[in-house]
This record gives structure tokens, C-alpha cells and sequence, in this order.
């Protein structure tokens, strides 16, 4: 059995999701400190992603509440005050209402952006899990919090493939410099790397590569078939 671990970003690019449909297990890592990025502020892939604004690749952020450093990801609340929900929804509207699989896509997105849940990683897993069934996936998932795993790094990582009873770990094409791939072979567990490499879809002349699902989902959103090899 492979299993995929990531932390629950926020509508994450098809590499992503291709993870998902590769594994038979995906563990949502949610209890692990939340990433700081930059100069320390609250930035990072679990709550921004870019999408395509004026044919250009812009940054949309779900605004989150202040923390401390260590607070988990499933401890990070979302900023209401600010009113981004409807922000989003007026750029996705603005950029997007001419593609091919607008409608469809918002009827799908829009009741995810507007969930009045503010936990984020809550948020990002609904959003996340509701996406992947669309595609026709039927990847089991399972949140970090609530398995027995222990360690740090490549430890805990072999540790959460064991709780779901899993004999392989599939790793992304960033996992360099985080895991130390000679633990699994002293764990007895294979390791498989993804190796995904993102296709165009829509317009030739209007693709961007390493966009949000969002994106896909306005241009295509045909179940599965872009992430299959060529």
C-alpha cells in the first residue's frame, strides 16, 4: 500500500493532486508546526497559492490570525475580520468567467470559499478532499492528528506510514534536503518518487504552469485525464 504525506495547503497546484490520485492513503500532515516563510510571517503554500491574474501568475491568501512559533497547522485560525472570501470570489469571477468550465467550477468552488469554517487546516482539507472526489478520486485520507506517529522528519514520516499499515511512502519532487532516504531502506519500507511533470490544458497561449487546481478546474476538469502520461 503507498502512502502519500503533505501538509494541507490551500487549493494546491495539480502536482498535488496528482499525489492523491497516486497514493491509496494520503495523510494530511496537520500537526506539525506551521511553515514560516520569509522574514517570519504567517505566508506560506497553507494559505496562499497563485492563480492567473491578467495572464499572469498572482498570489490569492486567505489572511490568518497571528501565532507563535510551533503553533500547529491544525491551531491556525483564519482571519474573518478581513473580508477575503468575497475577495476571492470577485477575482475568480473577473479572471475566469470566460473559461471554458467557469460555471461548473464555481459551483464547486464558491460553497468551499464560503464555508464559514475558520479553522484553517479544516478549511483546507474540506476544500481539498471535496476537489479530489470531483476528479474522480478515490484515494483514503487520513489527518496526521489522529495516528499515533512519533519522531521528526523522515522518522515521523515512517512512522505515519506504518500507523495506516502502509508499505511504501511516495515522495514529492521537493522532498530533497528533508527526508534521508537511506531510513526507509533501514525500515524496510520502499520509497517512490513522484516524478510529476504538470501538462498544458486550456489555451496553449494562456497556460501556466505550477498554477492553483483552481485554474484546471476553470479550463478543464476532466476527471483524471490530465494528470495520466502522455
Amino acid at each position: 500500500m503507498l502512502v502519500a504525506i503533505h501538509q494541507p495547503n490551500f487549493f494546491p497546484w495539480m502536482g498535488y493532486f496528482d499525489k492523491i490520485r497516486r497514493a491509496d492513503v494520503f495523510i494530511f500532515l496537520d500537526a506539525v508546526d506551521y511553515p514560516r516563510a520569509g522574514s517570519g510571517g504567517m505566508g506560506s503554500w497553507c494559505n496562499r497559492v497563485q492563480v492567473n491574474i491578467q495572464e499572469e501568475a498572482r498570489w490569492v491568501t486567505c489572511p490568518l490570525k497571528r501565532a507563535t512559533l510551533g503553533t500547529p497547522i491544525n491551531a491556525i485560525a483564519i482571519d474573518d475580520g478581513q473580508p477575503w472570501r468575497a475577495k476571492l470570489l470577485r477575482t475568480l469571477d473577473a479572471n475566469y468567467r470566460k473559461a471554458a468550465h467557469y460555471h461548473h467550477a464555481m459551483a464547486l468552488l464558491e460553497p468551499l470559499i464560503v464555508s464559514p469554517n475558520n479553522n484553517l487546516a479544516t478549511f483546507n482539507i474540506a476544500a481539498i478532499q471535496a476537489i479530489a472526489h470531483y476528479l474522480g478520486m478515490e484515494t483514503r485520507f487520513v489527518r496526521q492528528s489522529s495516528l499515533s506517529g512519533e519522531g521528526r522528519a523522515t522518522d515521523l514520516l515512517i512512522s505515519l506510514v506504518r500507523a495506516v499499515d502502509g508499505q511504501a511512502y511516495l515522495a514529492g519532487g521537493g522532498a530533497g534536503g528533508y527526508q534521508q532516504d537511506e531510513a526507509f531502506a533501514a525500515a524496510r519500507m520502499d520509497l517512490v518518487y513522484q516524478g510529476f511533470e504538470p501538462r498544458s490544458y486550456g489555451k496553449e497561449t494562456k497556460f501556466i504552469a505550477g498554477l492553483s487546481i483552481i485554474d484546471y478546474l476553470m479550463h478543464d476538469g476532466r476527471p483524471l485525464d490530465a494528470f495520466m502520461e502522455s
